[in-house]
């Protein structure tokens, strides 16, 4: 794999990264476990705490509504969606992981079930490493997501933003990922002004960032009740 990753443009930083990683037995896991996504809509809500997402998430708007009016007019994308994936994903930053990033993520690259998705955003989280965007104990989720809205390494190379104009793009810092998040979905294709629920233009793009079905219609809805 280093090889692989020095063929790719990976540096010394990298390359350390890679060989001080570890298989991660709670990374395959979590793989092997994913019960949530197979809730009905109402119990998926209920055990992910919507109603307390929505509250927060409109305390937050109040507190920061330039923010939030700022990544709406550079992005298109309503502050009410980007709150909901905050919220959903890391309770608004107050827990982003604890598992290694580089050890989940080459531990998913080692496996056999999912390889060819995970192998470039392996190489991707090294070219991370050595731009410093992340160091070689940088903790994420189980799966090796990272920062405040738990990107993957390859979409935190391709989409992320360096809001906060520090040089790097740091997703642990909430400008950059909830700046990154939102051009993340308008590359996905968000067309500004049009509408996000089930059946409307922008739903497709929410699919764009998580599989599930219950979990596009759940950012869909407090989405819509955090800007209602």
């Amino acid at each position: 794999m280093a090889e692989e990753a020095r063929a790719q443009g990976v540096g010394q930083a990298g390359i350390a990264a890679l060989m001080n990683s570890s298989y991660s037995k709670a990374t395959i896991s979590a793989d092997r476990n994913q019960k949530s996504f197979k809730y009905t809509l109402d119990k998926f809500m209920q055990v992910r705490g919507a109603d307390a997402i929505v509250k927060q998430g409109r305390a937050r708007k109040a507190k920061n509504p330039k923010f939030y009016a700022a990544l709406e007019q550079t992005y298109g994308v309503p502050a009410g969606v980007i709150i909901a994936i905050h919220g959903m994903e890391t309770g608004f930053g107050n827990f982003m992981g604890d598992t290694n990033v580089v050890s989940a993520i080459a531990t998913l690259s080692y496996d056999c079930r999912r390889s060819d998705f995970f192998t470039p955003h392996l190489v991707a989280a090294l070219v991370l490493v050595d731009r410093g965007s992340i160091s070689p104990s940088s903790v994420g989720a189980k799966h090796g997501e990272l920062g405040h809205t738990q990107f993957l390494p390859g979409n935190a190379l391709a989409y992320g933003v360096d809001a906060n104009g520090d040089g790097k793009v740091d997703l642990s810092n909430q400008a950059d990922a909830l700046s990154s998040t939102a051009n993340y979905l308008r590359q996905k294709g968000w067309q500004p002004g049009l509408g996000y629920q089930e059946g409307e233009p922008n739903f497709a793009v929410i699919k764009e960032w998580n599989a599930a079905t219950v979990y596009q219609q759940a950012i869909a809805i407090m989405g819509a009740r955090i800007d209602g």
